[in-house]
């Protein structure tokens, strides 16, 4: 009986292994728009802030955050970069205005990881830290351009012209940010 058991066991385990497991998501029955009037009201709101969040959309077993970023002047460096690594989100930038110098990848010293609990990790960035960056890809970037920055690839500006103001498209695999998040100004 006890051997009957166990084959019949390992049977149903093998059998499983071989069937696909069918995991269900949330029915997405709508797109999302962000119009120009509310890109722009976040991004000249009078809260400041290098960066911004828009919002952040469920679509499914992700979310897609829009961010609109804005930088000052930056004194030109040869020597390593100040960066940023996000651990789970990949951010794709497209470069509304100015111009810089944008390091990607390469070596990563001086790690220093964000608390959990500072609203950029909760709202923005999910899980990250500052790094500084040597040896890694630069490239000047203008009006128009577009970067694709996977997570876990540090990046940092090591030059900025005048200013530069750019579009983050933020993908979040593991929905850390928070979903339906829109900006406050938005709610006026």
């Amino acid at each position: 009986m006890v051997k009957k058991c166990a084959m019949a066991i390992l049977a149903v385990s093998a059998v499983s292994m071989f069937v696909p497991t069918v995991v269900v998501y949330a029915q997405i029955n709508s797109a999302t728009d962000i119009t120009e009037e509310e890109y722009l009201a976040v991004k000249n709101g009078p809260d400041g802030g290098v960066d911004r969040q828009v919002k952040v959309v469920d679509i499914g077993k992700s979310n897609v955050a829009v961010g609109i970023l804005h930088r000052d002047a930056l004194e030109a460096t040869s020597g390593p970069a100040s960066g940023i690594v996000h651990s789970l989100v990949t951010e794709v930038y497209y470069i509304l205005s100015g111009s810089g110098i944008l390091v990607t990848g390469g070596d990563e010293t001086n790690a220093a990881e964000f608390p959990a609990d500072v609203t950029a990790v909760r709202e923005l960035i999910g899980p990250s830290g500052r790094r500084t960056v040597t040896n890694g890809q630069t490239q000047t970037v203008s009006p128009g351009d577009i970067v694709v920055i996977p997570a876990s690839v540090p990046h940092g500006f090591r030059h900025i012209q005048e200013q530069i103001t750019y579009l983050s498209i933020r993908i979040d695999p593991d929905q850390m940010l928070p979903t339906g998040y829109a900006h406050p100004s938005l709610e006026e």
